[in-house]
This record gives structure tokens, sequence and C-alpha cells, in this order.
């Protein structure tokens, strides 16, 4: 097991010191949260699920390390690298102090997929041209930093790649949050080895804080509460930043659609077949940048077999939405760490993750996490209890 020095709930002038393998847009959303909640308090506790967790505050998370593959951010410091293109999320902290953490050369592996070098460099990823990070420099770089967590942000279908900065990790002894559709969290073997080092992890997936997954789910778990037999759905999704551009290339898409039609078909009363479930990246519309656009339908039957449909249109700026979940994700980390807690942080994971070991409804992770956050263990739901009470914050 691995021990803080910090006690739970520590000092005020303590951190949480992350490092994040991939420097695009939702780590700028992210960083840039960081600080724009320091100048917040408790009563302005928009776009956050929680403003304490375990002692930690939104702005006591601080960046002491990163990498990254793309000339124009490595080298530069992290406050500078998130304005940097591609990015092009939201700006809605323009200002943010510099953090003594330069963006390191990471290693490439599968993290660029072919296709990327034809289109417009102010749109697409352009490689740096020093050597690449060895393991052994990553790993260096993580315990010279004093890192306690590491962040996957790399673009999806970075199989290879997730699991080096994985293996790093393990070898670093630093916990590890797996924000993408490459399976870590949920492969019994990886989550053996992230609980025999004594090391928390959470994965896998991020979800969005409100995006189209989430509804998606939160429809599905509704038919079925309610009787109606849910007979086919489809959710289209179309955006302009790195990672609709990354998706063109539908051999990296795999994993993500098993990841995002695992999620709803989890809350349906029966499984629907595939031919009559289709989830996932549609295309890529270079001028809606970071603007993520779903379309999304559902058909069923009510009372009487009487048919019905539904369709919704959202519409949401992409990184941010996902950097109110992974805020979190953070500081749940940090609390299993301050407690010597290792491997698969179940509730965490369950309701900040799309893809998680093991599936349940969000009212169930919600309350999940409620307990493990208040000192209930990796927050697993025991056999046969009930996770949500009605003092739950979920209920």
């Amino acid at each position: 097991m691995r021990f803080s020095n910090r006690p739970e709930g520590g000092d005020i002038l303590g951190k949480v010191r992350i490092a994040i393998a991939g420097v695009g847009n939702c780590a700028s959303s992210l960083i840039q949260g960081i600080e724009y909640y320091r100048k917040k308090s408790p009563k302005d506790l928009i776009g956050l699920m929680h403003w304490d967790i375990g002692g930690w505050r939104p702005f006591d998370i601080e960046v002491v390390c990163a990498f990254d593959i793309d000339r124009r951010k490595v080298g530069r410091d992290v406050s500078e690298a998130i304005f940097q293109p591609p990015n092009c999320t939201a700006v809605f902290q323009p200002k943010v102090p510099k953090t003594g953490a330069r963006v390191a050369m990471g290693r490439m592996l599968d993290s660029i997929a072919p296709h990327m070098n034809q289109y417009d460099p102010r749109l697409a990823f352009v490689p740096a041209r020093q050597k690449e990070a060895t393991k052994k420099d990553v790993v260096g770089a993580l315990r010279d930093s004093g890192a306690e967590i590491l962040l996957n942000y790399l673009p999806a279908g970075s199989e290879e790649a997730t699991r080096f900065y994985a293996g790093c990790a393990l070898e670093a002894g630093v916990a590890f949050i797996n924000n993408i559709p490459v399976f870590i969290a949920s492969d019994p073997e990886w989550a053996r080895r992230f609980e025999r080092k004594g090391l928390p992890i959470i994965g896998d997936d991020v979800k969005s804080q409100l995006g189209a997954t989430i509804i998606h789910r939160v429809l599905t778990h509704l038919f079925n509460l309610r009787g109606v037999k849910l007979e086919r759905t489809y959710q289209l999704n179309t955006g302009g930043n790195t990672d609709f551009l990354n998706m063109l290339d539908r051999s990296r898409l795999k994993s993500k659609r098993i990841s995002k039609t695992e999620a709803v078909q989890s809350q349906a009363g029966k499984r629907l077949n595939p031919e009559n479930i289709h989830i996932g990246p549609s295309d890529w519309v270079a001028w809606q940048k970071d603007n993520k656009v779903c379309f999304l339908r559902m058909e069923g039957k009510l009372f009487g077999d009487v048919p019905m449909n539904l369709e919704m249109r959202l519409s949401v700026e992409d990184s941010p939405n996902s950097g109110g979940v992974v805020i979190d994700a953070i500081r749940c980390c940090k609390i299993a760490l301050d407690r010597g807690i290792g491997g698969i942080l179940h509730g965490p994971s369950a309701y900040f993750m799309k893809h998680p070991p093991r599936q349940y409804t969000d009212e169930e992770a919600c309350g999940m996490t409620e307990a493990f956050i208040n000192g209930a263990g990796s927050g697993q739901k025991a056999k046969g209890s009930s996770s949500v009470h009605p003092a739950d914050p979920c209920s």
C-alpha cells in the first residue's frame, strides 16, 4: 500500500500534483478551470459537482509534468501550450499563471492517425522533431516532478501509446486516470497490476458533465423504469476539433464505439440487437471547432403497443464538458492515495467513466461515489445493498 504523509483532508497549503499525457483541448479546459475557480467560493458552485473532496478544492490541483508530441507545444510552459493550435476550445480563463512545468516530448506510437498530415496544420497535429521519449525518460520525469497522478488525454485510438503511459505510471509509482476509450481499468490484468502496486486507477473513457451519452443513458433507463419498450436508437455526433478529425479513420473507433454503446446498453431492460443501436462519432465539421452537436433518436412502444419516438438535439462545448468530471476524478484519486487505497476505484469509475469495470445506473454510481468520498473503501457497492439514501445528493 502507498500512503501519503499528508493527513486526509489536510492543510490548505498542500497540492494535488498531476501529470498530463496529451495537452489538447480537454487538458486546456481542465487547466483553465483550475485557475478559474481560484477566484470563486463554495457559493459559486456553477459547473462543479463538488467544491470540496476530502479537503481538496478545485484550485488545489497543480500541473507539475506534461507530455505532448506537437512542435507548437513541446518546450513551452503548460500555461502557454494549452492555447496553441490545434487546440480550439473555448477560452473562459485567458490568464493562466506560469506553472513552471514545460511540456516534454512524449512517445508517438499510434497516437497520430496517418491521414492527419493531409490537413491544414492549424487544424491537425504537427509532430515535433525532437527525439521521442523512452520509458526511462517518462518514468524519470514523473518521479522528478513529484507527480502523484497521471491523466491520459491522448487521442482516441491510441491503444499502444495508452498502454505505454499506463506502464510508465506503474513503474513511477503514480495513480492513473484513463480518460480515453482504451481499456485499462476495465481490463482485469491491468487492474490487477495497479492493485498489486497499491496505486489507484479510475477509467475508462470519461463521461461528459452533461453530454450525449449521459443523456442517452438516463433516457434509456427512464424508458425501462416507465415500462416503455425501446426498440431502436441512434446517437450521431459531429464536431470540429482534432478528436473528430482523428476519428475520421474508422479503424481508431473500435474501442470508442464499444465504450459508448455499452454505456447505453447497460441501462436497457433488455439489450438491443446490434443492428438496432448505433452510437458514435459521425463526421468532422471544421467550423464547429470544439462545439459538439448530437442528434439523438429513440423509438419504442408504449401502453397497448402504441409506437412512439423521441428526437433530441444537444449542442455543447466538448472539452469544458469533461472538465467538470475530471476535476472530481483527480480529487477522488488523491484521497485514495491519502488513504492508502490501491486498484480500481469502483464508485468513481462507474460515475465518471463510460466504460468502467462494472456498469451501474448513474444514481447508483453517484451514491457509490459519495460513499467513497465519505470513507467507504473503493466505493464498491456491497452485494444486495442500496447505494442511494434519502440524505444522498444523488437521490
